[in-house]
């Protein structure tokens, strides 16, 4: 993840939609690709200042009614925006902002969501909406089973529960994990070492992926990797696995204990690990970290992720915070990772869709 400039010098970051410094308005131009200061328009919409950009540009809808995105949309002829981003577009079902704190919980979602698409992006995988004509299109739904009340959380009457989870492209996340305190107890009682909201969305985009480049493409190329995905069938699977557990030595093949629970929960699991990698290591890079080059192979990328995560441990563990990387990475897991690597690096063009998608 870069970091960028406003007019007035200061550092700005990813998330920011305002300058800490000048007070100056900021967000993601889709034109240059990057954080910059806007310039209010007399007839309306903005200007981003990057010398080398100058576009007109308005905010996102929900940007500019919620405040939940900090991403810009081209500006076709001023006025106010009546469009999504090319990241609020994928959304299907929104909190209920007449909740308390479902705003505050809706815009950290859309802010790892945009993390998300900004890993992909750099890794140059396809993704497009139903709109587009992709096959399977995208799409995200953030929804609620429980209400939050003093700090903690009750069910309520005739809602179903929700489930994390993705079916045929369909992302859905619990509200709930967008509370911090909710999250921290789940992992706790589920005994896992991360439970992020980054780390859902990365780990449920790898579901996305092996139904777009595995499926009906290389079954029997990830049936060899991660095992046979149609024995036992999904659901014997998971009422094993919340039965009995991981096996106590799941180390030395799996990457979490989750992976253990079925060949699709694996791939998506290992997935959500090489996103965790590219990310890092991007970041690493533009921020001046030292020992982060790599020539783009997997062991380089290891290696160099392993210096970083070797630092970040150690300074977590100074601040009395959990690991940052508590992963083991064994033969067996590298592997599956050199699977995922081999697959994306092939995946830079989309699968041919029902139409052309207008891909980001």
């Amino acid at each position: 993840m870069r970091t960028y400039s406003c007019t007035c010098g200061t550092r700005l970051f990813f998330d920011n939609s305002q300058c800490l410094n000048c007070q100056r308005e900021v967000g993601w131009c889709p034109a240059c690709a990057r954080i910059a200061a806007l310039e209010p328009l007399v007839e309306g919409g903005f200007r981003c200042t990057n010398e080398e950009c100058g576009s007109e540009l308005l905010k996102c809808l929900n940007y500019a009614e919620h405040g939940v995105c900090n991403r810009m949309v081209p500006s076709e002829a001023g006025g106010e925006a009546q469009s999504l981003c090319d990241c609020c577009r994928y959304n299907e079902i929104v909190p209920d902002l007449s909740v308390p704190g479902h705003r505050e919980r809706w815009a950290a979602l859309e802010g790892a969501k945009r993390r998300l698409f900004y890993t992909l992006d750099l890794l140059g995988l396809p993704h497009g909406t139903a709109d587009e004509g992709f096959e399977p299109p995208l799409s995200f739904s953030f929804m609620a089973d429980a209400l939050p009340d003093a700090g903690l959380w009750r069910s309520t009457a005739g809602t179903d529960k929700v489930y994390t989870g993705h079916a045929a492209g369909h992302i859905t996340i619990n509200v709930r994990e967008a509370d911090d305190v909710e999250r921290e107890r789940l992992r706790i009682d589920m005994n896992e070492s991360h439970r992020t909201l980054i780390g859902h969305f990365r780990h449920e985009i790898g579901h996305y992926y092996w139904d777009l480049l595995i499926k009906s493409r290389d079954e029997e190329g990830s049936r060899r990797v991660f095992g046979d995905h149609d024995s036992p069938t999904y659901g014997e699977a998971l009422e094993r696995y919340y039965e009995v557990g991981p096996p106590d030595d799941w180390r030395r093949q799996f990457i979490s204990a989750y992976a253990t629970m079925h060949p699709w929960e694996d791939f998506a699991e290992t997935f959500a690990f090489y996103l965790d990698l590219v990310s890092v290591l991007d970041t690493a890079h533009h921020l001046g970290l030292t020992g982060v080059d790599h020539d783009d192979s997997l062991p380089t990328l290891l290696a160099a992720f392993h210096q970083v995560g070797l630092a970040l441990n150690e300074l977590n563990r100074d601040m009395g915070l959990i690991d940052f990387m508590p992963h083991v990475i064994s033969p067996a897991v590298l592997d599956k990772l050199e699977y995922v690597h081999r697959l994306l690096r092939r995946a830079d063009r989309p699968p041919v869709p029902a139409s052309t998608p207008a891909t980001r």
